[in-house]
């Protein structure tokens, strides 16, 4: 096990941070902009919503990195910032640190498909190689692989970040099937540990997808499937539409009933995903104290 997750989890369970990008929509941020811009764009938003996580009790934050990789962002016509985006976003987030939290950098899907080959293997690895190697440059302490649909693109991701030396974690999404048990692939989370753990991953684990709920059956899954270390990060449960927007009915309190059933699973790493809060975060950090 990498040092680093060693120390951390020593202690007991780690506490993550919450959701970015409904943070950033709270801060202004346009429904359909690109997200990452905003870390050359809007740097004081961005670390506002980093600071708050550290404030609520967060030991680990993220960066706001997820789609910045040259796929996502030549939708955007930004392909050619991606390591200015990329150191940027590590930046941000470890200025707001401020040495209280560790940063793990985000590196999300390409949002290329390796199966209908519209995307190569090597394409994929050289993008994703691109934007770890800003990541470690700008001093991130780890990566996070996160909400990874296709086990074949999660691979190639979590290995090239392992290049950077780097402790990595992979994280996968489970919201298909009858009991929404797998990837949108059809990989189960014995199947996705076993691709992760051959890529190199430190920490294995899954985000998104679905409510706390359905997290716990999963996170059992992964951790007898390894002896890795567990991360979990759920959404505040299920989306809804009020009035024509989309909204997370879920309070924190709610949330955070399920985390002392996730760490009896065997997580240890909690956060939380989509329609979470530093509220959110703050309940978590209290459940685990308590």
């Amino acid at each position: 096990m990498h040092e680093l997750i060693e120390m951390l989890i020593s202690a007991g369970p780690v506490v993550a941070d919450g959701a970015w990008g409904t943070q950033m929509q709270q801060r202004g941020l346009s429904v359909g902009a690109c997200p990452d811009a905003w870390n050359l764009e809007r740097p004081d938003k961005v670390e506002e919503v980093a600071r708050a996580y550290v404030q609520a009790g967060s030991q680990v934050i993220l960066t706001n990195t997820f789609g910045a990789n040259r796929f996502v962002l030549a939708r955007y016509n930004l392909a050619e910032k991606v390591v200015e985006i990329n150191r940027a976003g590590v930046e941000i987030s470890r200025r707001a640190a401020d040495g209280q939290a560790k940063v793990f950098a985000s590196i999300g899907p390409s949002g290329m498909m390796l199966m209908t080959d519209e995307v190569s293997e090597a394409d994929l690895r050289a993008a994703f190689l691109e934007q770890a190697r800003a990541m470690a440059d700008a001093g991130a302490d780890a990566i996070v692989v996160e909400t990874m649909s296709d086990p074949a693109e999660a691979k190639l991701a979590v290995a090239a970040a392992k290049q950077t030396g780097l402790p990595v974690v992979g994280c996968m999404v489970f919201d298909s099937g009858k009991n929404k048990d797998r990837t949108m692939m059809g990989a189960t989370p014995e199947q996705a540990a076993e691709q992760l753990l051959d890529a190199g991953a430190d920490v294995i684990g899954s985000n998104c997808g679905q409510g706390i709920a359905g997290f716990v059956g999963i996170c059992r899954r992964l951790k007898a499937a390894t002896d890795r270390p567990v991360w979990i990060k759920a959404n505040a449960g299920m989306p809804e539409v009020v009035e024509g927007e989309t909204v997370y009915t879920q309070m924190p309190e709610e949330f955070a009933q399920y985390v002392l059933q996730l760490v009896e699973a065997g997580a240890q790493f909690i956060g939380g995903c989509c329609g979470t809060s530093p509220a959110f975060i703050a309940a978590v950090r209290k459940k685990l104290q308590g």
